[in-house]
């Protein structure tokens, strides 16, 4: 069952899809537990956090995960100009995120969690488990009601990632975010780009789709890799338009997809010539395989907007 309140947040923050997940972190939030996302890159954690914490009516306070993220910069430190000045009062403590949240009874986002170093993620314990922190010079610090953590982290398989402690995890909450189905990814596409060319989203939907299937491809592109292709093929077919033959929009699309995806998926090994080949025969795979089912569905007397590939 889905609720008035999941269809709400869709509306409001145009999602598409996603009525399971956000159903289920309704069900979190109102248990009063924190969270931990799920997903690969581009797959709408952050989207669905911050609709959230709007739905709510709370503040949210982000964090970035990072290997030089400190203990400090969560829970607060002490400007030395104003120690110097007046010593270690409350007027010399800048309130970081954790503090923020806890005093007004806000969302903490945590972007990556698992890139953060493991001594900054214990941090987070004592204000998980006992709704309080110690923070030195000013006492101890109680959570105000509403105080909820919704943390992402990328799998585990991603370069740069650790997995969390099983002390901190044991206090999450899960949620997995999945890529979405076709239509879906579809229907984003459209909406991120304005795009009316049916055909080149199509195209752009299967190939990064495909890109995650390949076995010569570690980690595939999210639908930004195919709103890039998109976007891309905007611009390069409003500066030839003269020029716009199939051949000529074949031989852009490929180019595209290199340009949009060489940076958002990973080989398994090879070179870089090897990603730009794979991407190119990708391309031109789709292409075929699109080309044939407008022929099939058509006839030899297909409309013109169909023959653009």
């Amino acid at each position: 069952m889905v609720s008035e309140e999941v269809l709400q947040i869709q509306w409001q923050h145009k999602i598409i899809g996603r009525k399971a997940e956000l159903q289920d972190a309704l069900y979190a939030i109102e248990a009063e537990k924190h969270m931990l996302i799920e997903g690969a890159v581009g797959v709408g954690k952050t989207v669905i956090a911050t609709a959230l914490a709007d739905h709510f009516k709370r503040n949210i306070y982000r964090i970035d995960g990072d290997e030089r993220y400190t203990e400090q910069k969560m829970v607060g430190w002490f400007d030395p100009s104003i120690v110097m000045a007046k010593g270690y009062t409350k007027e010399a403590f800048i309130e970081g995120p954790l503090y923020k949240a806890m005093v007004e009874g806000a969302f903490l986002f945590i972007n990556e969690l698992n890139r953060m170093p493991e001594g900054t993620q214990n941090v987070l314990l004592p204000a998980m488990d006992e709704r309080m922190i110690v923070v030195p010079r000013i006492g101890t610090v109680r959570a105000k009601e509403g105080f909820t953590i919704i943390a992402t982290q990328n799998p585990e398989e991603y370069i740069g990632t650790s997995r969390l402690g099983e002390a901190l995890k044991d206090r999450f909450v899960m949620i997995w975010l999945d890529y979405q189905t076709e239509e879906e990814e579809e229907l984003i596409v459209r909406k991120e780009t304005s795009s009316e060319d049916d055909l080149l989203v199509r195209a752009a939907v299967k190939i990064v789709r495909i890109t995650r299937a390949s076995p010569d491809i570690r980690r595939g592109a999210s639908i930004r890799g195919a709103i890039d292709i998109v976007l891309v093929m905007q611009r390069m077919t409003s500066k030839h338009i003269s020029e716009l033959d199939s051949a000529t929009r074949r031989a852009m699309l490929e180019k595209a997809t290199i340009m949009s995806l060489s940076s958002k998926v990973e080989l398994r090994e090879g070179s870089h010539e090897k990603q730009v080949e794979i991407l190119r025969k990708i391309a031109s795979e789709v292409l075929r395989e699109m080309r044939i089912s407008v022929e099939a569905q058509e006839g030899p007397l297909k409309q013109e907007h169909t023959a653009n590939f």
